[in-house]
């Protein structure tokens, strides 16, 4: 038996799915697969030897253990366990260990005379992992030195004719096969721009040279038994240990249930690669950051995943209490993990916290007092109602709308974007449920500038423009990819782009008498393929062809279907939206790319949120007081030592940078001296301002949105060193720190203490008390000026601190 790494013995309920996700004896040495055949002399095949330890969890030990094959002159294998053929016959694979033994059969056939090459199955996928038809290479929209490729081979058709049939028959010559531009520069025999992308003597440089002897044809004989249906991807799921290796094996399924290694053909790629790591063939390297990493796996258009999840044994931690199911359901990721929760976030630091994500303001320091001064139970909680209840709730959420609805008033203008947020306003403040939303957006009709979302489609005035951001907007979908070609990461075609696009096609804007337009919608037609030209029945992604049989308006149908229990992606699309505003960052990021090659950090915590939504039917309040009211969001942004690395499972509060129209509120309020906006009444908030075009140095160096896409990735989030020097040095700041009409002016001449005006100053900023060095700190100043001076330092101090500018 094989002497196993200490903490393979430590957990007894982890295993791995391998090989149809059978559990093998403990101490069992085995290989997948449980035998090999190769009929191509450039065809692979990669090995995984297993071993099955005491808790049942299969290790992958290829690299371990010495494998030969006998006879030896049919086959070699690499160090990595790939195996590739030297001659045709029969033999066996020999696995030896330290402490044990097993075979394999093996089979060599058709050496000389295999099966005639494919472009479309086999010179298509040399190319892509070459990179050659990637976006910078020849796959990009202008191609690259008068020769382009579609992107990842989507069009396999158009570049087999780039090849073959342009470029006056140097890029492929069937009478001098190896002075082929593409078997000479792929291979830089001769120089290429792009460097080597294919080594010399490999088996894919044997490939493209046998397909251009062979007459460079496009497909063997026409065999539908042949045609690939899917790939394999083993192992789907495997826990590993800090520093582990697994090797991924993929195959290749056809119509008649074949299948054939293509792991050497595949591309690879982690969506974190912090957690587990992947190289281009295949290898996932284990870190030593506890959580999940999806290894997205893709081969000819097909994709799949491989779910890695890296524990940290031996952490044990009293679990904690639970407010409602999100806790339990983020309390059992933590425990499988072995990531300790931080503890719960002081009353001040939750007050702060609370009121900046669900209104946008800072709570007054006579707040702060009352919240710390209360005593009762429940006081968490009636402060949440209280806050959803507040006008600044309706403010904040409408301007946040704006923002994602890209509410641009030179694009729709003014009109247009008052009409919109007053049709916003009014629905927050009637709390209005998003489903009912999603249908206004979908089906408006009339007059662009009336109240309500008809200034929408001023921007979206294609129909394929408008189905692809009400894709990512409502579903959480991105099927833009699509539009050119095969989505690279998902299951979505060129079809399915113009099946929704077709919902929209009956859509126009109508001139009115007085100038302004409106929004009108009938009838409208299927289109056609943009590649064959046939015509695409209009569906819903994933859904039936529609069927718009006494429907005048085709969105009534999408919208219907967008809304309807079943939906699979308009639950979860708006759950995940919210949970990234309040716990900064999405159960699914981005939060706008919800696939099965993008699954959640937490998949029963998505699924229970998404059915969550359904059942307080869309109610937003309701649903955010959910989130509020949970332990997970009310933790502490402190790590602690288990948790420090953490940054997918939410065991800590992840801190994050006020939007630029709240911190500009904050500081605003802080100050006392309200922002003066150019053509705006004195008092109105950033929060409240429409107008995304009106001057502010301050709003541009703080990210406010330009209102250019529905993807909230446009508000910038990141501190910058700009940012810090207009805090520290810009005059409009020093100017309402010293307004004789300001905070500071009025506790200087107030008959508070210095230690009073501390702790007002301290309130009214960072929401809280400051701490005995603290206070003795900022005293110093008192002593060191006039009262002032002092209190205005004190102030510009706080207003440069990362607890200010920072939501934590």
């Amino acid at each position: 038996m094989l002497r196993l790494p200490y903490q393979v013995l430590i957990v007894v309920w982890l295993f791995a799915f391998f090989g149809g996700g059978e559990v093998v004896d403990a101490g069992t040495l085995t290989v997948s697969p449980s035998e090999v055949t190769l009929e191509r002399p450039e065809a692979t095949q990669q090995i995984v030897v297993l071993l099955a330890d005491a808790t049942g969890r299969s290790l992958d030990i290829t690299r371990k253990v010495t494998i030969q094959i006998d006879p030896p002159g049919i086959a070699v294998v690499d160090d990595r366990g790939l195996i590739s053929p030297l001659a045709n016959g029969a033999g066996i694979i020999v696995v030896q260990s330290d402490d044990g033994r097993t075979t394999i059969p093996i089979t060599v056939r058709r050496l000389d005379n295999p099966v005639p090459i494919s472009f479309r199955r086999e010179v298509i996928p040399i190319l892509t992992k070459a990179g050659c038809n990637s976006g910078g290479c020849h796959g990009k929209a202008e191609g690259q030195n008068g020769f382009k490729l579609s992107i990842f081979g989507f069009d396999a058709r158009a570049d087999f004719e780039a090849l073959v049939l342009e470029g006056r028959g140097r890029r492929v010559s069937a009478a001098s096969p190896a002075s082929s531009l593409l078997f000479q520069k792929a291979s830089a025999r001769t120089p290429h721009g792009g460097g080597q992308r294919i080594a010399p003597g490999s088996y894919r440089d044997r490939r493209l040279l046998r397909w251009i002897a062979e007459g460079a044809r496009f497909d063997v004989a026409d065999d539908s038994a042949s045609e690939i249906v899917g790939i394999e991807v083993e192992p789907q799921q495997q826990v590993l240990f800090a520093g582990e290796t697994q090797q991924i094996r993929v195959s290749t399924i056809d119509a008649s249930g074949n299948r054939r290694c293509v792991t050497n053909e595949t591309e690879f790629e982690s969506n974190a690669a912090s957690i587990a790591d992947v190289d281009s063939r295949g290898l996932i390297q284990a870190s030593e950051i506890p959580g999940e990493a999806a290894v997205l796996v893709r081969h000819l258009g097909h994709v799949s995943t491989c779910r890695i999840t890296l524990p940290r044994p031996g952490v044990k931690f009293p679990r904690p209490p639970e407010n409602n199911f999100i806790d339990t359901l983020a309390w059992n990721k933590l425990e499988r993990l072995g990531i300790e929760p931080s503890p719960l976030s002081d009353d001040a630091t939750f007050l702060r916290r609370v009121s900046l994500d669900t209104i946008g303001t800072l709570p007054a320091a006579e707040q702060v007092r009352q919240f710390l001064n209360d005593t009762s139970l429940g006081k968490r909680a009636r402060l949440i109602d209280q806050l959803l209840d507040r006008d600044e709730y309706i403010d904040y959420w409408t301007m946040r709308w704006l923002n994602i609805l890209r509410a641009d008033q030179l694009t729709i203008s003014p009109q247009g974007t008052v009409a919109m947020q007053r049709w916003l306003k009014d629905g927050f403040a009637q709390n209005r449920p998003f489903d009912e939303f999603a249908t206004d957006l979908l089906t408006v009709q009339g007059n662009t500038s009336a109240e309500g979302p008809g200034s929408f489609y001023k921007i979206l005035n294609k129909p394929d423009e408008a189905a692809r951001s009400i894709s990512q907007l409502l579903l959480g979908v991105r099927i833009e990819c699509a539009h050119c070609h095969h989505h690279p990461s998902e299951r979505w075609s060129q079809a399915d782009y113009v099946g929704l696009a077709g919902f929209f096609t009956g859509l126009t804007l109508k001139k009115l008498p007085n100038g302004e337009q409106a929004v009108v919608s009938f009838g409208g037609n299927d289109l056609p393929h943009p590649q064959g030209g046939e015509t695409v029945a209009t569906r819903a992604l994933g859904a039936a062809p529609a069927d718009f049989t006494h429907v005048s308006d085709r969105r009534r149908v999408l919208a219907d279907w967008l809304t309807a229990d079943q939906n699979p992606f308009f639950a979860k699309a708006i759950a995940n939206r919210l949970w990234a505003h309040y716990f900064g960052r999405g159960l699914i990021e981005p939060i706008d790319d919800i696939r099965e090659t993008n699954p959640p950090t937490n998949p029963p915590l998505m699924e229970a949120l998404a059915s969550h939504m359904r059942d307080v039917k869309y109610d937003l309040k309701a649903f955010t007081r959910t989130l509020l009211n949970s332990r997970v969001y009310q933790l502490d942004a402190v790590s602690v030592p288990s948790n420090i690395d953490d940054q997918q499972n939410f065991s800590h509060f992840i801190q994050k940078s006020q939007p630029a129209e709240v911190l500009l509120d904050a500081i605003s309020q802080s100050t006392g001296v309200p922002e003066d906006f150019n053509g705006w009444p004195k008092g109105y908030r950033a929060i409240q301002i429409w107008d995304n075009h009106m001057p502010s140095y301050f709003f541009r160096i703080f990210g406010r949105p330009v209102r250019a896409t529905v993807c909230e990735c446009e508000r910038s989030n990141e501190p910058s060193i700009a940012q810090a020097l207009h805090l520290l040095n810009a005059p409009e700041i020093f100017e309402k720190i010293s307004n004789r009409h300001g905070r500071v002016r009025q506790l200087a001449a107030s008959e508070l203490s210095p230690v009073e005006l501390i702790d007002e100053l301290y309130l009214c900023t960072l929401s809280r008390f400051p701490t005995s060095a603290e206070q003795e700190l900022m005293q110093q100043a008192f002593r060191e000026t006039d009262r002032r001076a002092a209190a205005e330092d004190v102030l510009w101090t706080l207003l440069n601190s990362k607890e200010f500018v920072f939501n934590h």
